[in-house]
């Protein structure tokens, strides 16, 4: 009996495994050579490319480069507009998360549907809207050169203040929360949908009120695609260029982010100082890809340490 099993076993084991397995060897192969191949095309060789330029002269010209004050303030500025974006984005992506995971209501549709629309618009034209809604010629300047505005005492203030959105901070951080809000907010949406309402109806049936239920149930379970969707959105925003040129006037050590410092430098042939804030570009691009990495293999995990506990 025991024979005829494991005879049995032998012939269903080949039978029974995955058709990529039963693939030629030569065929694997080849994917395999493919696959690495236009990674080091595509990605290893420009960031080699990027850090030999960047030395092609030596350490002390790379750190000279780093030194300079407009590229120290570019990389202040994008830091400055990662770190007001990426919380805007974080309130937002949980709020309408949660309201589209957890709840129905009119308009559910059409909300998501505004939530993709930055993957849909090209990111300069996302910079025009702004410029056309607070440039001079928009309605923030047409506000600001009325006779009799409303709230003339706002009015007064920026004036007083000189407060301007376009070609100035502001306007760099609303065009960087534009485009990257969908990030967590895309990131959250299926994650909640997945787990569904029960634990919550459990906390409510148990006493805990609204912000209890939240911080106490609703967000262990989505901290880790919170942190992934809070890092995609942080590599976009210290990452963009389209909008930022845009609103940004390209006034250098005023509104120049990191990318647009690269390219003002390469526009005048001051190739060892573009490579060398593009090399920034690309570290801090590579701790994001390691920050990735660590919270995917904590997320998977944790997973499987729920899974052998069940």
């Amino acid at each position: 009996m025991a024979s005829a099993v494991s005879s049995l076993s032998r012939s269903a084991g080949p039978a029974a495994r995955p058709l990529a397995t039963r693939d030629a060897p030569w065929l694997r192969y080849l994917l395999t050579a493919v696959a690495l191949g236009f990674l080091a095309l595509f990605l290893v060789l420009p960031l080699v490319a990027v850090f030999a330029e960047a030395f092609r002269r030596g350490v002390g010209a790379y750190f000279a480069a780093l030194n300079d004050p407009d590229g120290l303030h570019a990389l202040k500025l994008t830091l400055l507009t990662a770190g007001l974006a990426v919380p805007a984005n974080l309130v937002f992506g949980v709020a309408a998360a949660w309201c589209i995971a957890k709840f129905t209501f009119p308009g559910k549709s059409l909300l998501i549907t505004l939530i993709d629309l930055p993957f849909a618009v090209s990111p300069v034209i996302s910079g025009l809207i702004y410029v056309l809604l607070f440039g001079a010629q928009g309605w923030y300047g047409h506000y600001l050169d009325a006779e009799h505005p409303w709230l003339p005492g706002l009015q007064a203030w920026l004036i007083e203040q000189d407060f301007k959105i376009i070609f100035a901070v502001p306007g760099i951080v609303l065009a960087t929360t534009f485009v990257t809000f969908p990030f967590i907010a895309r990131e959250l949406i299926p994650l909640m949908q997945t787990q569904g309402n029960d634990e919550e109806y459990a906390a409510i049936t148990l006493g805990a009120n609204g912000w209890q239920t939240f911080w106490k149930v609703t967000l262990p379970n989505i901290k880790w695609g919170l942190f992934y969707g809070v890092i995609l959105c942080n590599a976009r925003a210290m990452g963009e260029f389209g909008a930022v040129s845009v609103v940004s006037g390209h006034i250098r050590g005023e509104t120049n982010t990191l990318p647009l410092h690269v390219e003002i430098l390469y526009n005048e042939y001051q190739f060892v100082g573009a490579f060398a804030a593009a090399s920034i570009l690309a570290l801090l691009a590579l701790v994001t890809l390691v920050l990735k990495s660590l919270v995917e293999w904590a997320h998977a995990r944790r997973h499987a340490a729920s899974a052998a506990a069940n």
